[in-house]
């Protein structure tokens, strides 16, 4: 372009442009090109003050767009915009056979006196990453080079300017000769440019040089001089890479769709209008999403009456309650994805159980890599607190019961409680058994105290006074007797089958006799007919075997598969193989003896002592119908969901207490699968001496559920105060006795309280704490009269409710690491695993005292220097093993905690369950669950010290420890095992293989992974990759707002604060 060329505004016009060639955008403008409404602006601004010079000549681009604007928000080509987001994508073009050469682009030296504002977005492929970086500098001169490389395999899921700018490119590139750099003058000595060095054999785009020189510098030399941002931008777009898929011409137009659909949806709820649009004011995109990857194609009826309640469409909060396997959490879902895509405010998920949160993590991954939302885990020692403040994508958080409680309280701390747009709790019944419950009440009534504009979903299965809850909840009630299959359910007294009938006088109605051929060694051996009842389904269909205790399962799958015939072995004998050859390698070449003898017939037990890669590794063998038989305890139907043709109770008996009504029907939920099963059954296996207790359960209604809130002293109405006092929800006598009467407990308050008021358990309750040195009273309250009087929490208070520690063990721990300090042992781990080793589960351990002894006996002197500095002497350990008496008192729960921490240490410098387990002679279940409740612990322990500066130097060293305990491997597997649903075993596999970190996986082709892979499903594979995916985009999304957050100019800053105080 000539020197004396015509000057156009920066600002590019958004409207639809043809797509001229590379030749007519490199060519100089002629004065018929230019836009005089452009001319106009200029003056204006410079009219209105504007110190910046429109010195910079920028060819006519207006020609060069599609329905998007190629620049999106920024202001020009030549403004690094767009030159950003190309080096981005360059990145991923590097397939030899499409390598191509192409022109030379010059694009223009943006030139200026003042300081500018600079904005340098980059944008990864797949929805994984856009950053955008705020910088307010005057940036010195420097050249560059940028090379293009365009790859039509890798144009997936990018915006559609970017991939017609591409296209055009790659086109034109064969018919277009080299062109040369064109020099330019500016009158500011400042020139703003992009520095990236991309592989050989790329398409060079040269920008200008400085006058002085026509020679254009090596990227040797250009590297040299990268700025601070430069390298911050490489580094992360490193992080980001991604495999994309193939492109198709369609894509473009299935994102504008999205797109459209989306705000559509959106404008849909907010007019509140009948006409709910393609999906349940969602796109059509998330209809599709449902079949391709859970194969749902119409909802149920029940389904969609729900959905279009009025309640619903007014936001109301809502209780819904229906059998198992009703299909209450699509409902949820969908709900969730409206607020997340159409309201954009972030959404919590509570679940039960750990296994729970992972299995739905997984289901859930795919979803928000296709829809542009975060799904991030809170549970065991996961989550980040408070939650990272996403810039434009929202989160759905899915959390266990005590982290779901911990993200609340961190949101109303922070203020964030407000961008929390729906609150779903599956298991509402739960929030009447125990502590977690009080947990759960807790978590709800501070959502509804402190945010009036969050939504709270609740759903279960066996609900029955829904009176109190809905008035805890201000909630509406759905209910519904529908299920997908038809549930018979039978009695079996002796050779008899009788059916469950409500009709029938005494509650049931004869079916059938059994109809099996009993030798006496069979009738000795089962009395009770199983091997007659499961042989009616198996192979064919999958049957579950409820059995009271964890070792009855195991007896019952040994004693099943004894009188088995030869011809089960036969049924998928190949596969039943692999799933004991996948055993042997996740258990380091061991094998449950019980099991190695089980599943050749297709059986198997499920309990806790199992460990978790072995029960993902049983599930996934019985959902594919590979094992057809499960023995296994309660825990299950409350579980993962693995649903059976018939469900078989061997007893009316959990452990020794006899079976409710709640956990009846959750087990007998378990039978009929929907859309395999035509029907399910259950038979519920009883003597006569039960007959009449077993015709009461069947015919009674569900349990009510009652509030532990004060039942839970420190656990509940304790913790609830500190935190009520430490967030500042309310901080006198009166507020917290008006918060407590808006509780579960209060509600309930006329039924369970006898002896004393609320007021008088509250009046207690502050006066304990005080008592404690939990609270304070303020000394300024001037206040006569008591209710008035304010309270303000001390720092252990604060360090116990931050790191969410048992009321009852607080004073214990801050005894303990103070104790520590004195002569903390850094020689090995010991001293610290003991420290986080978890209170309660010492308290319940029985230590075998010649195990005790004989691993005592083999420390070295720093390890029994831990030992002494802890009051518990080889001498007393060799006592209690020898049986002799023993004088001097030496505190129990320490030395059982030691002996715990014996475990754990010998645990983490082996890294082998079994190994430990034969050692300690424990089961591996048990192990498993120590190391979990270990990891969760030490987390609750380094937020506990960072609130106390005196023990600042125990926060460096819990953060690793925390990480060993989490994972328990060995350093190379922890990238791997940081992805949801993947175990150590699998960890190992995918090592093996090649993929060694977490890009390794999220780079991964499902099919090839299938093909490497031993015994992993197509369903697994993707879920693997979704969730690697998910977890890359989080890691580069918090690094990119760290950056954002470096490279902001603050708002404090001397010069914008002179500013604005004379404006």
């Amino acid at each position: 372009m000539n020197e004396g060329g015509s000057r156009i505004r920066r600002r590019v016009a958004v409207r639809k442009r043809n797509r001229p060639s590379l030749e007519s955008i490199f060519a100089s403008p002629t004065a018929a090109d230019l836009q005089p409404g452009d001319e106009e602006d200029d003056e204006e601004e410079m009219m209105a003050g504007s110190r910046r010079k429109k010195t910079a000549e920028v060819q006519p681009v207006e020609n060069n767009d599609s329905e998007e604007d190629m620049f999106g928000d920024y202001d020009s080509f030549a403004e690094n915009s767009f030159l950003a987001h190309v080096d981005d994508l360059e990145q991923y073009m590097q397939l030899p056979e499409h390598r191509k050469h192409a022109s030379d682009l010059a694009t223009d030296d943006l030139c200026s006196e003042s300081d500018k504002h600079n904005k340098l977005s980059v944008t990864t492929i797949d929805n994984f990453t856009e950053l955008k970086m705020d910088e307010h500098t005057t940036n010195e001169s420097r050249q560059e080079d940028v090379c293009i490389e365009p790859e039509p395999d890798l144009l997936y899921d990018i915006p559609s300017s970017q991939v017609l700018y591409f296209e055009n490119l790659h086109n034109s590139s064969n018919d277009l000769g080299d062109q040369s750099t064109k020099e330019r003058d500016c009158n500011s000595s400042s020139h703003k440019t992009v520095n990236e060095e991309l592989p050989q054999n790329s398409i060079e785009q040269h920008q200008q040089t400085d006058d002085s020189s026509s020679k254009v510098r090596t990227s040797s030399e250009e590297n040299r001089r990268k700025s601070l941002k430069e390298h911050l931008k490489s580094a992360m777009t490193g992080n980001a890479k991604a495999q994309t898929p193939i492109f198709s011409k369609t894509k473009q137009l299935k994102e504008t769709l999205l797109s459209e659909e989306i705000n559509v949806a959106k404008k849909t709820i907010e007019s509140s209008s009948d006409d709910l649009g393609p999906f349940y004011s969602l796109p059509s995109k998330v209809r599709d999403l449902y079949v391709q990857f859970k194969g749902i194609g119409k909802l149920y009826e029940w389904q969609h009456t729900c959905l279009t309640l009025n309640s619903v469409q007014e936001r109301k909060n809502l209780i819904y309650s229906l059998p198992t396997s009703g299909g209450k959490t699509l409902v949820a879902e969908i709900l969730m994805l409206q607020e997340l895509l159409c309201r954009r405010r972030d959404v919590l998920m509570i679940l039960p159980y750990v296994a729970i949160v992972q299995e739905k993590i997984s289901g859930l991954s795919s979803f928000g890599i296709e829809l542009g939302f975060f799904v991030e885990e809170y549970a065991g020692s996961k989550g980040k607190f408070p939650p990272i403040k996403r810039r434009e994508k929202k989160s759905l958080y899915i959390a266990t019961i005590e982290k779901g409680h911990s993200l609340v309280n961190s949101l109303i701390e922070t203020g964030r409680i407000g961008s929390l747009g729906l609150v779903v709790v599956d298991e509402l019944h739960m929030i009447g058994e125990g502590s977690r419950g009080a947990i759960l009440e807790m978590t709800l009534a501070k959502v509804l105290y402190t945010s009036k504009t969050t939504q709270i979903i609740g759903m279960s299965a066996t609900l029955n006074n829904v009176e109190d809850l809905q008035e805890f909840l201000q909630a509406e009630y759905y209910t519904s007797q529908f299920r997908p299959v038809e549930l018979k359910e039978y009695l079996k007294i002796n050779d008899a089958i009788y059916e469950v009938d409500s009709k029938a006088e005494n509650g049931m109605t004869f079916s059938r006799l059994l109809n099996y051929k009993y030798s006496d060694t069979l009738k000795k051996m089962d009395p009770d007919h199983l091997v007659a009842l499961v042989t009616e389904v198996i192979p064919s269909y999958s049957c579950l075997v409820f059995c009271p205790t964890k070792k009855n399962c195991e007896n019952v799958a040994e004693m099943i598969c004894k009188f088995l015939s030869k011809e089960y072995l036969k049924h998928r004998e190949e596969e039943k193989h692999e799933v004991i050859k996948n055993l042997k390698n996740v258990s380091s070449g061991n094998l449950c003896p019980v099991l190695k003898r089980t599943i050749p017939f297709g059986v198997a037990y499920h309990h806790s002592g199992l460990t978790s890669d072995e029960r993902k590794l049983l599930e996934e063998a019985y959902s594919t119908g590979v094992l057809c038989l499960f023995t296994c305890t309660s825990t299950l139907a409350a579980g993962v969901n693995l649903p059976a043709r018939r469900v078989i109770l061997r007893a009316p008996y959990v452990a020794k207490e006899f079976l409710k009504r709640n956990q009846y029907k959750q087990m007998i939920g378990r039978a009929g699968r929907a859309g395999i099963d035509s029907f399910g059954e259950s038979i519920l296996i009883l003597q006569e001496k039960d007959k009449q207790q077993v015709l009461e359960l069947i015919s009674r209604p569900l349990e009510n559920c009652y509030s532990h809130l004060v039942q839970e002293f420190t656990k509940g109405i304790q913790t609830l105060f500190l935190s009520l006092i430490g967030l500042k929800i309310a901080t006198n006598l009166d507020d917290i006795y008006h918060f407590m009467n808006g509780t579960f407990f209060g509600v309930q308050q006329k039924i369970l309280l006898k002896e004393k008021s609320l007021w008088e358990i509250t009046v207690e309750s502050l006066r304990y704490l005080t008592e404690k040195g939990l609270l304070q009273k303020d000394t300024t309250d001037k206040s006569e009269e008591e209710f008035q009087h304010s309270f303000h929490i001390t720092k252990l208070g604060r360090a116990s409710f931050k790191g969410t520690i048992d009321l009852a063990y607080c004073d214990v721990l801050y005894r303990d690491l103070k104790k520590g300090l004195e002569g903390l042992v850094l020689e090995s781990l010991l001293h610290l695993i003991y420290l986080t080793t978890p209170y309660d589960m010492a308290s319940q351990c029985d230590p075998d005292w010649m195990i005790y002894f004989r691993q005592f006996s083999q420390l070295s002197p720093a390890e029994q220097n831990v030992a002494a500095l802890l009051g518990v002497s080889e001498n007393f350990i060799g006592k209690k093993a020898s049986g002799q008496a023993i004088k001097k008192k030496v505190d129990k729960d320490t030395v059982n905690r030691l002996y715990l921490s014996f475990v754990l240490y010998a645990l983490l410098k082996e890294t082998n369950i079994w190994s430990v387990s034969e050692k300690f002679n424990m089961p591996r279940g048990y192990i498993q669950s120590l190391l979990t409740g270990a990891a969760t612990f030490s987390s609750c322990v380094l937020h506990f010290c960072e609130e106390l500066e005196e023990f600042w130097v125990y926060k460096a060293l819990l953060v690793e420890l925390t990480k060993k305990l989490t994972y328990c491997v060995k350093a190379e597997l922890i990238p791997l095992m940081e992805v949801t649903g993947v175990l150590e075993g699998r960890a190992k596999q995918l090592y093996n293989a090649g993929y060694k970190s977490l890009t390794h996986l999220a780079n991964a082709n499902p099919e090839v992974l299938i093909r490497t892979i031993d015994h992993l499903s197509r369903r697994q594979a993707k879920q693997i990759v979704s969730s690697a995916k998910m977890l890359l985009h989080e890691k580069a999304e918090a690094l990119q707002e760290e950056v954002e957050e470096l490279l902001r100019l603050p708002s404090d800053f001397p010069g914008i604060a002179s500013s604005t105080e004379k404006a």
